[in-house]
């Protein structure tokens, strides 16, 4: 065997592909400093969720051989958490460019051997996911057009203003509960969002609209926010202002 090949092999075997000393979350805050870089994740993908929390989710709400949901995927952690975690899992997003990216990023060892598939489409209508075929969901919507993740694509509910937003989600709760088995959780990372100085509570609206069609509330985990850009520029102008920043996003924890 050459040098070169000896050298690849040895940094293949040093790949990070878990976190360095996991703890498990015990309560309802939860913080991560640092976002978590083992396996493929990073942060390209902007707004993507931090892989500490599904994580989290994934080894608290469900077991091995289970079939985990995220109809929000964006680029992918949750399907990498799931198949680091041996679930298999479901990934859906309106976009094509979030679905290339989660491909790229499923190029795992072989010994994580459990089914993914990362697929377009839309979270209002989860064409073939069959009535209570699902054990967890575990996804992070878009919080109404604060960050738009799309120029054109006519489905993609980003870009919808927010009381436009809120209507949609009614649709993404209907579906999450006839897909989801009884007895399952559902758990959603969403926040709220700021305009002309006032608190707009996406994150209560999304929980009732959830608690509407039929979901029980499990628990409401307060999700610390950090690195959050333009913090300097923002701190001047909550002080100039008058206003909180937001630090916070709410993680709601739903039962069918």
């Amino acid at each position: 065997m050459g040098a070169r090949q000896n050298r690849v092999i040895k940094k293949a075997d040093e790949e990070k592909w878990e976190p360095d000393e996991f703890v498990l979350e015990t309560n309802t805050i939860w913080s991560f400093p640092t976002r978590g870089s083992w396996a493929t994740h990073d942060s390209r993908y902007r707004g993507n969720w931090s892989p500490y929390i599904p994580r989290n989710i994934i080894l608290r709400y469900s077991k091995e051989g289970d079939v985990v949901l995220d109809q929000f995927v964006g680029g992918g952690t949750t399907l990498i958490e799931a198949k680091l975690l041996n679930r298999d899992c479901i990934g859906i997003d309106v976009n094509p460019d979030s679905i290339v990216q989660c491909h790229n990023k499923l190029k795992l060892p072989p010994r994580y051997s459990s089914r993914v598939s990362a697929t377009v489409g839309d979270a209002r209508r989860l064409v073939g996911v069959q009535e209570d075929s699902i054990d967890l969901i575990c996804t992070h919507p878009p919080y109404a057009n604060a960050i738009q993740y799309s120029e054109d694509i006519e489905n993609d509910i980003s870009r919808l203003t927010y009381d436009e937003f809120n209507n949609q989600m009614i649709k993404v709760a209907v579906e999450c509960f006839r897909v989801l088995k009884k007895n399952k959780y559902c758990a959603i990372l969403i926040g709220d969002l700021r305009k002309r100085g006032s608190n707009i509570p996406l994150g209560f609206h999304t929980l009732q609209t959830f608690l509407n069609v039929g979901f029980s509330l499990k628990e409401i985990i307060i999700k610390e926010q950090h690195n959050c850009k333009s913090t300097g520029l923002w701190i001047q102008r909550s002080k100039q202002y008058n206003f909180l920043l937001l630090a916070h996003e709410y993680l709601f924890v739903l039962k069918k």
